[in-house]
């Protein structure tokens, strides 16, 4: 059997090098499916590299469904199995405009991302990530065999209650509880808060996966309009008395999509009104850090008897290090261990270990220092050019990672994110975070990914 010709360089190891020219050959169909490879011994003679290395190889490629292996026979090509492509998993998706803008937001398609909900990978301080990660796996702490404690990993929450008590908030370690995301924290709180047929309480506009989530549990949501002074404390008092609402979710610090932050005197009137009708809060913190100077968390200043708090770093560390926390009364953070352990919801120890070096070592807030301060100078550019569309700033730039703008009259955000998304550009229209009238007018841009010419141009461009 003629074998793919291998010139070894320095660049790779060895056993790379053989798997990669394998393979290639089995895809192009030099190696015959079914033809049977030479013995070890002759495959090292032929290639010039010792047994182990054809043994570590074969494994691999055996692992790759490339070769097969039988006992005593030796090593023999895979027969491929081709299936053509299908793309009827897709069509099974909601087709509606919406559902289809908000596919490419969560799964990270399209070349430009004026409306997506990262930053960019080249803001991220991705080598401090892979240096972090990779003293971890080398750590012994790390428990290859085993799986993470339920509460989560102590030492980070330990790093969590420091952070957390330069943020206003000290509280012991037994209320603080890892979860995998932020979403899956609301998720079981939700569970462990809220019945089928409970009402509770959103900003207009949110977040739009809060809608989705809630509506998995059967749970009546009302809205009330956030604008830049906060709530209409009257109006609110008045859906209170009217809806009666169990819990309340939002976002106090650089709220998703608006990018406002409730000044002490707008949460002092909100906590009171909320304690006055027995209305429980989740306080979403994901976005607190990018804040250069952040107001009291609502957390901070009315407890944790009114008030769970649920944090995590997707938005400052990357969207794959996906660790979030859950800070809680006691008898609800004891509950949503036991939640983690009946529902397999322990998160990877891996990831935990991985925060908790880049926190106790110092990159998370050096880190966090120069996403501030570009997002600051980033943000004000956007804003101008932002206006010179054509645009209303309603909110104004506060700091952090939106901006929340109405579009020039007559012109509608679905069809402009639907011209977009044929451009390979996605666009975050307002319809996307609610369903009140006027919405429609509105689209969240993301400064990170905003402060591009090529994204100004062809907003410029579609505006035309």
């Amino acid at each position: 059997m003629p074998l793919p010709q291998i010139h070894f360089h320095d660049h790779a190891p060895k056993v790379q090098q053989i798997v990669e020219a394998f393979a290639h050959a089995i895809e192009q169909g030099e190696l015959a499916a079914g033809s049977k490879l030479p013995s070890v011994r002759e495959l090292g003679a032929q290639l010039g590299v010792g047994k182990f290395t054809v043994n570590e190889a074969l494994d691999r490629l055996r692992g790759q469904h490339l070769l097969t292996s039988r006992q005593g026979r030796g090593h023999f090509v895979a027969q491929r199995q081709t299936q053509p492509s299908s793309s009827n998993w897709v069509d099974l998706l909601p087709q509606d405009l919406l559902s289809v803008l908000r596919r490419p937001m969560l799964t990270g398609q399209g070349e430009l991302r004026p409306g997506g909900g990262h930053l960019p990978e080249d803001w991220l301080d991705s080598e401090a990530l892979r240096q972090a990660l990779r003293s971890v796996v080398r750590a012994p702490s790390l428990r290859v065999a085993g799986m993470g404690t339920p509460a989560g990993f102590l030492p980070l929450r330990q790093a969590l209650q420091q952070k957390l008590q330069g943020d206003g908030l000290a509280v012991p370690v037994e209320q603080i509880i890892t979860t995998p995301s932020t979403l899956q924290g609301l998720d079981m709180l939700m569970r462990l808060l809220a019945r089928p047929g409970d009402t509770v309480l959103l900003d207009a506009p949110c977040y739009f996966n809060f809608h989705a989530n809630l509506a998995l549990h059967g749970v009546k949501v009302v809205t009330l309009p956030r604008g830049p002074e906060g709530f209409d404390l009257a109006a609110l008092e008045q859906l209170l008395a009217e809806e009666r609402p169990s819990l309340y979710v939002t976002t106090s610090i650089l709220h998703n999509p608006t990018g406002h932050s409730f000044s002490a005197a707008q949460a002092f009137g909100l906590l009171q009104l909320m304690r006055q009708y027995h209305c429980h809060i989740i306080e979403d913190d994901l976005y607190g850090d990018l804040h250069p100077n952040p107001p009291p968390r609502l957390a901070a200043l009315a407890g944790l008897e009114q008030v769970t708090y649920l944090a995590g770093f997707s938005k400052t560390l990357s969207a794959n290090t996906r660790v979030s926390y859950v800070v809680a009364a006691p008898q609800l953070a004891a509950n949503l261990t036991n939640m983690k352990l009946m529902s397999g919801g322990v998160t990877s120890e891996l990831f935990e270990q991985l925060v908790y070096r880049l926190l106790s070592e110092g990159s998370y807030a050096r880190h966090r220092k120069r996403m501030v301060q570009r997002l600051l100078e980033a943000g004000t550019r956007v804003e101008q050019w932002l206006r010179r569309c054509g645009c209303e700033l309603p909110m104004g730039y506060e700091a952090g990672m939106f901006i929340w703008a109405r579009l020039p009259a007559g012109v509608n955000g679905e069809q402009l994110a639907e011209a977009g998304l044929k451009r390979g550009m996605v666009l975050a229209p307002g319809a996307l975070f609610g369903y009140e009238p006027g919405v429609g007018d509105f689209m969240r841009f993301n400064v990170a990914h905003c402060d591009d010419p090529r994204v100004r141009q062809a907003i410029e461009q579609l505006l035309r």
